[in-house]
């Protein structure tokens, strides 16, 4: 299996379809191709949360704003799985979830003459993705990389009173993801808490308010978010990928 992922929307993701096709027989899945445009940062995000939930497979994933430059183009192995990317941290959070205990190698694919130098995702990405995922990363013996450029996303800082975390993404809903660990509401429901300052309550589920009231809540990846009720709370809570996000504890 081989799955896609990128900020191009479309027409553009066809044309990697097209060249996997051409050089593979593995199933390909999309995973989405509506990241928004060159934002490495949240695209890394939906990587860790989406690829853990396949089986073993390689994953090509493409948000380069530095196509064409001197930007490595990487291959990652990551226990079962492999990834095929820039060399810009996109892969990297993705990488050590799906390692788990397992340590990470990463190559440099090689890069001859790509016919463009705006579309590698067709050109370099795609060509290599399908030759990983059928002949192995031993196999091709592409050059170690010692020093792969990382992201990671920051922690949030717990203390007796109150914590104080950020809001890492916001989704297709509204919904404002922070790296505020889901525990911290742990039998809290149907309470209220502050958050910057603000009495917001506590509630398992988005209908246990009232339509367009604000509610905070822990999502299917774990952590608080700030919803509203068939709105957008990034909107009523003010709030955008950076903010901070400070949660009083009883």
């Amino acid at each position: 299996m081989i799955t896609l992922a990128s900020d191009f929307g479309s027409p553009y993701p066809a044309a990697m379809r097209g060249v996997l096709c051409s050089r593979s027989d593995a199933r390909l899945v999309d995973v989405a191709h509506d990241f928004p445009r060159q934002d490495v940062r949240t695209a890394a995000f939906w990587l860790r949360e989406l690829l853990p939930t396949f089986p073993a497979a390689t994953h090509l994933a493409v948000v380069d704003p530095g196509v064409g430059t001197d930007r490595r183009p990487l291959a990652v192995e990551a226990g079962k799985h492999a990834l095929v990317g820039p060399d810009n941290g996109l892969l990297m959070p993705a990488a050590r979830e799906l390692a788990g205990d397992a340590p990470l190698a990463c190559y440099e694919i090689p890069v001859d003459d790509p016919e463009s130098t705006t579309f590698h995702g067709r050109d370099v990405f795609a060509p290599a993705a399908a030759a990983v995922h059928d002949d192995g990363l031993d196999a091709l013996d592409y050059p170690a990389v010692e020093d792969p450029v990382d992201l990671s996303f920051p922690e949030a800082a717990v203390a007796d009173d109150e914590a104080r975390g950020e809001v890492l993404v916001v989704d297709g809903f509204g919904n404002a993801i922070t790296n505020l660990d889901g525990a911290l509401l742990a039998d809290r429901w149907g309470e209220y808490a502050r958050v910057n300052g603000d009495r917001v309550p506590v509630a398992r589920t988005y209908d246990a308010v009232d339509a367009d009231e604000r509610l905070l809540t822990v999502g299917s990846h774990g952590a608080v978010e700030l919803a509203v009720n068939r709105g957008r709370g990034e909107e009523a809570f003010g709030v955008e990928p950076g903010s901070r996000v400070v949660l009083d504890r009883p």
